[in-house]
Formats: structure tokens, sequence, C-alpha cells
């Protein structure tokens, strides 16, 4: 049965080559006089990106200051520095240039702008909510984590190893320039991190017990197959244009919500499980959801048979010949072969990580607390549950 839903997605897309061009005229527009513009890595100066960024935020007679340095799985210390700068220079915008982590370390300094006589930190442990932010937006420079157009941010405590996300609609960018130009240099290894990304933000809303509507599952099983299509060619092919214009924009309706409208909020446990894993290992976000997959869908699958048949038929192309918990495993199977072909991990020895049976029990004890106890849709998983799939992943 079809659950009601809302649906909202006010980030403005401007999407093509050469768009970065225009970014200052969107800040104008948006109503930023005073930006505070965060990054990652110095790539983004070398490659003269920047400079074609702030020569159209100069243009509009705006100004502006830097915060770089941002990490994967990025740091809460960054956003205290990043509040702090902002408080100094008066922000009253916010910039990502970059991918999730960027935009996600620019969402949580928002927040802390916006409040500053609360730390920002207790919104990710979930024991307030917050009341305001500061407007921000991004130039996309990866096809991952689709935080340019969601309500999400995810940070990581580095002090404590906790991975937290926190989602509140007040923190939707204003706009968001997409040019799939900007991704051409990215690794083969960033990339297909970012793809399985992608694919996870649909597969956790797709995979539920809780109603669905006809028209988002086609919606999903059609970006799943897209995606997957043109990761094999970007693996082959990086340079391909087209294909990535194709992976930016699934990005971005992967976790917009589209694919989750009329479901009961999706699945979401792979996500958890994962966090634990970034925040003890610092891995690549992406691969370590396929590391983690595998297991996950094994240990729920006969909780959902229905929804696993349906995809190893729509999505991973299965013949339904047997039972149904035959064409389910080999569904699970074949997307166990997907992410091989575009050499991303199936588990955590293939990642690289080797946990000891303390942290494995650390990982599900910070899983459980983190999601008050359980979680999942598919199957709902306690601790028990979650370290019994960890060391599946093993």
């Amino acid at each position: 049965m079809t659950n009601n839903f809302n649906f909202y997605s006010p980030t403005e897309v401007v999407f093509g080559k050469d768009t970065h061009r225009e970014t200052g005229r969107y800040i104008r527009k948006y109503g930023g006089t005073k930006i505070l513009i965060v990054y990652g890595s110095e790539r983004v100066f070398k490659n003269g990106l920047m400079d074609e960024i702030t020569d159209s935020i100069k243009k509009e007679e705006l100004t502006y200051e830097f915060l770089g340095g941002v990490v994967p799985n990025p740091h809460l210390s960054k956003v205290y520095q990043g509040i702090e700068l902002g408080k100094r220079m008066q922000a009253d915008f916010l910039l990502a240039v970059g991918g999730g982590s960027v935009i996600d370390t620019a969402k949580a300094i928002a927040y802390g702008l916006a409040e500053p006589d609360k730390d920002v930190w207790t919104l990710f442990e979930h024991t307030r909510t917050a009341q305001k932010c500061f407007p921000v937006a991004s130039v996309l420079t990866i096809a991952a984590a689709g935080s340019e157009t969601s309500m999400g941010a995810v940070i990581t405590n580095e002090k404590t190893k906790e991975k937290r996300a926190y989602d509140d609609n007040l923190s939707r960018p204003k706009f968001a320039v997409m040019n799939p130009e900007l991704t051409l240099s990215l690794s083969d290894y960033q990339t297909e991190s970012g793809c399985v990304d992608i694919m996870m933000h649909t597969m956790e809303r797709y995979f539920t017990n809780g109603g669905n509507m006809e028209i988002t599952d086609s919606i999903a099983e059609g970006l799943l197959r897209t995606v997957m299509a043109n990761a094999k060619i970007l693996h082959n092919n990086p340079q391909n244009y087209d294909a990535r214009a194709e992976i930016m924009w699934a990005g971005s309706l992967a976790h917009n919500n589209l694919t989750g409208c009329g479901n009961d909020g999706g699945d979401f446990a792979t996500h958890m499980l994962e966090h634990e894993i970034g925040g003890m290992f610092d891995v690549t976000h992406g691969a370590g959801l396929a590391a983690i997959w595998p297991s996950w869908a094994r240990y729920v699958y006969q909780s959902a048979l229905p929804r696993f048949v349906r995809f190893a038929v729509n999505v991973m192309q299965i013949k339904p010949e047997g039972s149904d918990e035959e064409t389910a495993l080999k569904g699970i199977a074949a997307m166990e072969d997907f992410y091989h072909a575009v050499q991303m991990p199936v588990n955590m020895s293939e990642l690289g990580i080797h946990p000891t049976d303390e942290q494995l029990h650390e990982m599900a004890v910070r899983a459980s607390k983190a999601c008050g106890g359980s979680k999942g849709s598919a199957k709902v998983l306690c601790q028990d549950d979650m370290e019994k799939i960890y060391r599946m992943a093993l």
C-alpha cells in the first residue's frame, strides 16, 4: 500500500558545461554578499577552477574568504574552524566547491553560524533540532553523495571516532552548479566509489517492507541500471562526458528523496553500518558500502523476499528460474559481480581492513546507539544482528 508523502526539493540545479562560470550571479540571486568558500584539496586552485569561480564572484562585487583542507569523512574540528572564520568575516553565505564531504562541512558550518550560542555537534548527536541555517550552495566536483540537493549532512568527530548524520530541510542548498566536465580528472577509484554511493542511496529506499509505488520503483530501477551501465563505461573510458553527465544527474536524483516517494522512509541500515566502519577506519564511503552490502543483503533477504526477487529480475536481469529464494540470491551474487567489475570490494578484507573481535563489537554497539537501538525496514536490526553482519563481512 502506498504511504502518504511530502516531496520537497527546492534546490535550483544549474547543469552543463561551463556553468561554474555563472556561480557569482547565482550567489547574488540568493542574497549572498560575504561568502565563505569551503573546499578540500589544492587541486581546485591548480586546475584553475577556483580562479574561474572567484572571477564570477568578483564580477558581482561580492567578497569572499577561503576555508580549505576538508577531508573525506569530514572532521568536526574543520567545522568548528569554519564557524570561527565565518564569525570573524561576518559571512552570510556558504559556497562548497567539491563533493559530499565539502558540502556537508559547509552545511554544518551554516548551522553553527546561524545558532552561534549552541554546539553544532549536538545536532549530530540528536539531542536538539536546528532552528536556523545560513544559506548554502555548491559547485560539484564529484558525483556521489547527492548532498548538493539533499537535506542531509554527515560529520565525523575525529576525537571519539563517531560518524554521524543530521537531516533537516533547513540545509537544502539554494543552488547546485553541476558541470560534468569538473569530474573528468577523478581517479577510477573515486568515480566508482561515487557510483556505489549513488546506487546505495536508491537501494536503501528500495528494499523496504512498508509499502511502495510502481512509479517510484520504476524510477529507482531505471536509475540503478543507468548508473551500473555508465559506471562500466567510465571504468574503461574515464573521459566520456555523456557518461559523466548521466552519473552526476543520477547522484542528485538518488538522494533528493524522489526514489523514496510512497514508501516507509527506507531501510538505511547499510549506511548506519558503514558509518561505523568509516568512523573507525577512515575508509572511502562508497567502497565501505560495497564491502558491507552483500553481507547485509544475505542476512535480511528472506524478510523482504519479494523485493529482492524484483531487484534480481528488474535490475540485475536475472531470469526467474527456480525458487524465489534462488532468484534473490542470484541477484545478490550478480551485484557482487558488478562491484568486482568496477574494482569495488565486497567484504572488509577486500576493503583492506581487518577488524578485531573487539572492534567488531564496538562498531555494533555504536551503530545501535546511533540509531536509537534498532534500524531497518527490509528487516529491523538490533545490536546482535549488526554484529553478525559485520562478522559475515570479514
